[in-house]
């Protein structure tokens, strides 16, 4: 006879067995938010997503058609934890064109960037260990550094990126595990760090021999400008980079991949074997022939056109429906601003509000490692909404922000 766990032999209490740091895991906001924006009524500025209607869907069906058809055996087949090679090489060129000199073995295939972040964490946290950020930074990180009981210190950003000169107070009390940086199009903020404060950064790295985390999932969709030489170029030594697919070409296919110096890519293989083994082989193969056919440069050209209209969509709404006392950054490229209201709002409390009008953004509380900044801002997506929805729902949420300081 088969006794199950709410059967009359009693109710199993998980807790008393879970590990310490599940004390620490908490929902990502945006998850949750997500459940509600994918309402077809809602217009939703909460989530980092690329526009689904952009998707190459088309020449993504002719390369699983040709996988099938020719390397059946390799595509649906187990494969090295390091990646598909082709890709690794196809990255490995394309990187050398904004001076990232590194071979191919020195690139990890991840699932997604996120997976990259969990592994960092892995190798490189032990609970209490301090980590340098930005304020805000990244929510994903935090979730994932969370999870391994970091202690987080942080830097004030600017409309130049991380405040670089706020470092060395924090580095003469401390010795952090590694300096955590999103350089281009920043998510939440939208700001992009100076090549000044770039250099800045590394001398300070070297002068306290401390590792760099550079992510940049956005740094090829820039709008506006020339490209500013990656941290991982001026201090190859001593950066890991990560890079994804997810917002060039489709984050359902779950590619992203980390750079580093051989004996950090020989550990971050060995804790991604004890997560998953490997990348799925078939999406790697697919982001390759994707690539190698010349395809992905021709969409991210595409893409970069849309998403600058919509972002200048969304910043002329700005001007014309939000209070006085409002400000936003204007992101040179990316999917994100940050905007801030009157301070007499808090945006988390005003969320209720806001979904009432049918519209969603994310608290900036929630880029703020120990929740204690951001009530008077929010990130605001550009990419995901058409320009006819981004007037609509900026106009809705710059009406219910007047009426709200009506009432305070």
């Amino acid at each position: 006879m088969t006794v199950y766990a709410n059967s009359s032999e009693g109710t199993v209490h998980w807790e008393r067995f879970l590990a310490e740091r599940t004390k620490h895991m908490q929902s990502s906001a945006i998850r949750e938010l997500l459940k509600v924006t994918q309402l077809p009524d809602v217009i939703s500025f909460a989530g980092g997503m690329p526009a689904p209607e952009l998707f190459p869907v088309r020449e993504i069906e002719e390369a699983c058609g040709y996988l099938l058809r020719e390397e059946p055996m390799t595509a649906l087949q187990y494969s090295t934890t390091e990646g598909y090679r082709p890709l690794r090489e196809f990255l490995a060129e394309s990187m050398a064109k904004y001076g990232i000199q590194h071979s191919p073995d020195n690139i990890l295939i991840t699932t997604g960037s996120q997976q990259a972040l969990d592994l960092i964490g892995k190798m490189f946290i032990d609970p209490g260990a301090p980590v340098i950020t930005e304020r805000p930074t990244y929510l994903g990180a935090i979730q994932a550094w969370r999870a391994y009981q970091a202690r987080f210190l942080t830097a004030l950003l600017d409309d130049s990126g991380m405040i670089v000169d706020e470092l060395p107070t924090m580095l003469n009390k401390e010795t952090p595990r590694f300096i955590y940086v999103l350089p281009n199009f920043h998510n939440p903020a939208g700001t992009t760090l100076t090549e000044e404060r770039r250099h800045r950064l590394v001398e300070l790295a070297r002068q306290h021999d401390l590792i760099i985390v550079e992510d940049d999932p956005y740094g090829a969709l820039r709008f506006d400008g020339e490209d500013i030489i990656p941290i991982a170029a001026l201090a190859p030594e001593r950066t890991i980079y990560l890079g994804t697919f997810s917002k060039t070409l489709a984050p359902g296919l779950r590619i992203g991949w980390i750079v580093a110096p051989a004996e950090i890519i020989h550990r971050l293989v060995q804790a991604k074997q004890g997560a998953d083994l490997h990348s799925s082989t078939f999406d790697q193969m697919i982001a390759n022939d994707i690539a190698q056919r010349g395809i992905l440069k021709v969409h991210v050209r595409k893409i970069r056109a849309v998403y600058n209209e919509r972002r200048n969509v969304m910043l002329d709404a700005l001007e014309e429906f939000w209070p006085e006392g409002s400000s936003w950054t204007r992101p040179a490229g990316g999917l994100f601003l940050w905007a801030r209201v009157p301070k007499a709002i808090n945006t988390f409390d005003f969320m209720r509000t806001a979904l009432a009008k049918k519209v969603a953004y994310v608290p900036g509380n929630n880029f703020y490692p120990e929740n204690d900044g951001g009530f008077d801002a929010m990130r605001l997506n550009f990419s995901n909404a058409k320009p006819e929805k981004i007037v609509e729902g900026i106009r809705r949420l710059g009406e219910a922000l007047k009426e709200e300081l009506i009432q305070l």
